[in-house]
């Protein structure tokens, strides 16, 4: 079981993530900002962070810019949780320093392996899809892709 936090201003769809991983044997903590959910997260470290990257009151940049900053959470995988273009949101959470994307619209079937994926224990059998990725420099891939 991972401590995942969710950082999302769209309840609905954050209630839906929640659901999904928690069903799935999670703890799934859902935050609705990002002052919200620099609180909880600075107060017990959780294993991932999904991170919209569009909020209302602190951008996804300087979200992730904070956590990257704390030696207290350097084991958490950071995610970027966008509905940005992909191309867009691969670049930007690159730049940003996240571990990966995953693009919404989520396909709910699909959603928990792709958060998964990114645990540190996890071990994919395949890599991440497209819209569940991993950001990788060119020297990092497989010469296969």
């Amino acid at each position: 079981m991972a401590v995942i936090v969710i950082i999302e201003d769209n309840v609905q769809s954050g209630r839906l993530v929640a659901k999904l991983l928690n069903n799935a044997g999670h703890q799934a903590i859902l935050t609705e900002t990002g002052e919200d959910g620099l609180t909880t997260i600075f107060e017990s470290p959780p294993d991932l962070v999904l991170i919209d990257l569009g909020l209302p009151d602190i951008d996804g940049q300087t979200v992730i810019a904070l956590l990257n900053q704390q030696p207290t959470i350097a084991h958490t995988r950071l995610i970027a949780f966008t509905a940005w273009p992909e191309a867009t949101a691969h670049s930007m959470a690159k730049a940003y320093g996240c571990h990966g994307v995953i693009i919404k619209p989520i396909d709910t079937r699909r959603f928990v392996a792709q958060v998964e994926a990114f645990l540190p224990q996890a071990a994919p059998e395949s890599p991440p899809s497209q819209t569940g990725s991993a950001i990788h420099d060119a020297a990092d891939r497989p010469a296969a892709e």
